[in-house]
């Protein structure tokens, strides 16, 4: 039986969502079903000083409206509401708690009838009023007032000496405006109430098990009397981290009326949700006439609300990819009237090695160099930062093979010196890097003597592919065919997980069954061992393995037992086994994945029209255990990233302190238009260090980069270097 694991192996759930037969968060119900509809603040700071719900409350179908007034009990600490993503400084934010208004849209309350057309209408019945106070949402007008936040990011040496005396410098700033995740599904919550206050919640959430432990901690439950359910995502992108309103609002009305309650956010309510919030990132590079660095100075200030402080990896990523004799990182925060900021895909490295890797193209411009020769000179074995050298680090094969395949010997260096038509061409190129975690996860295995598998795990599947991955570890980790193999993900009461987040789910889910599958083959073995004429006598666990349904010694593939006849000898149906991932600390090395990604555009002089025409991007990420889905995963990413770079941009009136564009009219995403020939390069990676596979992960990877290879082609292309994003026609008119 053929492995299966480093093969392109279509989705075991992709029949499931193609019929229809996966249900989502708004999709299951309960016989006594009520629909709980959201009501927005329409301030950004203040107080409420009135509800009158009389008139939605005379709505024939409604059942109740929920307030800060009269909802039910709820914890009064911080670390209540403190969930296991929560930044660690400030308070979260409280669903209905009080009459204060912390940012524009924000709930203030839900109303709750027997059908959601109902519930919509009377939501527009309640009228409230507010105390408004003076408020702050302009990160431009407030740089000044940033608060320094402690990164561990150590200087070395004196950067701005070093800048000051070197032959070539350059120093810019760059601008990266809010985006948000905009994933398929909506926000939505299904609480369904059982005798004795006991609660079953479907939640769109990346993390049931932190999801559960929030509500139990919010409204004093028993963690027996909460289950967590979310076996389907349709996406998230890092918005369903944290637990979102909704859940905490759904659950607050089924305890207070003692019956179900869905509540499903509208498109533009979440836009009062989570985001990548903007940052200016300022740069200041100083260099030799060679190319080697001297100086690297990166500044980082971003925008986070005033009630907790919310900061991620912006200015470390320099260090990682690049030699410097100094280097000099701060990282600020600008408190402002918004919802906290949340993790997006590669949060902080996707903002900041856009702005790094836009100034290593401006350096090289300055220093005449091919950007490519630039970064190998400046090229490091080891994390600037640490000191450590890398588990493995294949930057300079993803350079060269993506350079191959781009055919970037063919660029001409000088900027609009190529054109296609009455088309001005552009070729650009960047680094990328993200970190390769792994987490404590546990996966449960239940083998059966009919070979028959099942994998249970509280991880979630947002539609990376975990339900495909973990039946190809399970399936070539037991010998049995992958379709013998079921999974069983995204429910409280099963193995415990971690969120789904950073890239380490992949890592860290194979390693729990792995050594989950360990246990069993070592049981069968024990068992084997006792059959008369035993054909693996004296052999030891590590020195057989379970392939093609039977136990089997490595060194002579003859000498085998059927696990059938193994289970039957031993008087067992089935074997169940639970394991964790069970990681060794190694602060020898620094893990990370690492890509290359090269970027043509076209623009049509004329009317400044930009196309990203052709991306290529090589990755290194250790083994991959499904080609198919994380070519996938890249793809997704680059798409994003042509998006980051030339139409994503949350616009706010700082006038009102509110999104205006909060709808996907508006709000501007790639689509099927604005993608063309994305090519995936995954770079052969052998890592023996980082874990027993050699696994680290591609969520964030494919995205690291592309706006500033995109930016950097854009450039070549016109002459016009723009630094904030998005990079739309008016800023490129000729």
């Amino acid at each position: 039986m053929p492995a299966t694991i480093g093969t392109p192996t279509s989705r075991v759930d992709g029949r499931a969502k193609v019929t229809g037969a996966a249900k989502y968060a708004a999709e299951f119900t309960a016989p006594d079903l009520a629909y709980g509809v959201v009501v927005n603040s329409t301030i950004p700071r203040g107080r409420i000083v009135g509800i009158d719900t009389s008139r939605a409350l005379a709505v024939a179908g409604v059942i109740d409206v929920l307030t800060h007034k009269n909802r039910v009990k709820m914890a009064d600490k911080d670390d209540d509401y403190r969930d296991d993503v929560a930044p660690e400084n400030g308070t979260p934010f409280r669903p209905l708690y009080d009459d204060r208004v912390h940012f524009n849209f924000q709930p203030v309350a839900l109303v709750v009838a027997e059908d959601e057309d109902t519930a919509r209408f009377a939501a527009t019945l309640v009228d409230i009023n507010y105390q408004a106070e003076s408020f702050a949402t302009d990160l431009q007008a407030h740089r000044e007032e940033a608060i320094k936040v402690d990164k561990p990011v150590k200087p070395r040496g004196d950067a701005v000496k070093a800048l000051a005396g070197a032959p070539v410098r350059h120093d810019a700033e760059y601008v990266v405006p809010a985006e948000y995740h905009n994933p398929m599904e909506l926000f939505a919550a299904t609480a369904v109430w059982r005798p004795g206050g006991k609660l079953t919640v479907y939640n769109k959430t990346q993390g049931v098990q932190n999801v559960q432990r929030y509500v139990c901690s919010v409204f004093k439950l028993k963690p027996e009397d909460v289950q967590v359910i979310s076996p389907y995502v349709g996406g998230a992108f890092g918005s369903g981290l944290r637990p979102q309103y909704e859940v905490a609002l759904a659950a607050m009305a089924a305890l207070k009326l003692q019956r179900s309650v869905r509540v499903v956010l509208t498109r533009a309510q979440m836009y009062g949700l989570c985001y990548r919030p903007a940052t200016i990132e300022r740069l200041a590079l100083g260099a030799s006439h060679d190319g080697a660095l001297a100086a690297l100075t990166h500044e980082a200030i971003a925008m986070t609300s005033r009630h907790e402080a919310f900061s991620r990896n912006d200015i470390g990523w320099g260090d990682v990819l690049y030699r410097s004799e100094t280097s000099r990182a701060t990282h600020r925060l600008a408190k402002l009237d918004v919802p906290t900021p949340g993790d997006m895909r590669a949060p902080g490295a996707a903002s900041g090695v856009y702005a790094l890797e836009c100034a290593m193209d401006e350096l090289a411009v300055a220093l005449k160099m091919d950007p490519v020769e630039l970064r190998l000179r400046c090229y490091s074995d080891q994390d600037q930062d640490s000191g450590l050298p890398f588990s493995s680090k294949q930057l300079k094969e993803c350079y060269r093979q993506a350079a191959n395949a781009f055919g970037w010997t063919k660029r001409s260096a000088e900027p609009r010196s190529m054109r296609d038509g009455s088309e001005l061409v552009g070729w650009g190129m960047a680094s990328g890097v993200w970190e390769a975690l792994q987490m404590p996860f546990a996966s449960r295995i239940v083998m059966t003597a009919n070979g028959h598998v099942e994998v249970s795990s509280a991880a979630s599947d947002i539609g990376t592919g975990t339900y495909t991955i973990v039946a190809q570890v399970a399936a070539d980790m037991l010998g049995v065919p992958l379709e013998n193999v079921t999974v069983k993900l995204g429910d409280s009461t099963l193995p415990q997980a971690q969120v789904e987040g950073g890239s380490w789910t992949a890592a860290s889910i194979s390693h729990a069954i792995v050594n989950a599958a360990d246990d069993i083959r070592a049981q069968l073995l024990l068992i084997a061992l006792g059959m008369p004429d035993s054909p693996l006598k004296d052999l030891k666990p590590d020195e057989v393995t379970l392939v093609d349904g039977a136990i089997t010694a490595i060194a002579g593939p003859s000498r085998k037992v059927a696990i059938s006849d193994v289970m039957r000898h031993g008087g067992l149906e089935r074997i169940e086994k639970e394991r964790g991932s069970d990681f060794e600390n190694d602060d020898k090395h620094a893990h990370n994945t690492h890509s290359a990604v090269f970027a043509e555009v076209k623009i049509d002089e004329e009317l400044g029209i930009i196309r990203v025409t052709r991306v290529v991007n090589a990755v290194a990420a250790g083994r991959i255990i499904n080609t198919k889905t994380a070519a996938s995963q890249i793809m997704g990413g680059v798409v994003w990233g042509i998006g980051m770079a030339l139409h994503e941009e949350a616009q706010i009136d700082h006038r009102f302190g509110r999104i205006m564009n909060a709808n996907i009219a508006e709000y501007h995403v790639p689509v099927n238009a604005d993608v063309h020939d994305i090519q995936v390069i995954f770079v052969e990676e052998p890592d023996a260090i980082i874990n027993r596979m050699g696994i680290k992960g591609v969520g964030e990877i494919g995205i690291v980069g592309v706006a500033a290879a995109i930016a950097n082609a854009v450039y070549h292309a016109t002459g016009r270097r723009v630094r904030d994003l998005p990079i739309t026609l008016d800023k490129v008119m000729l």
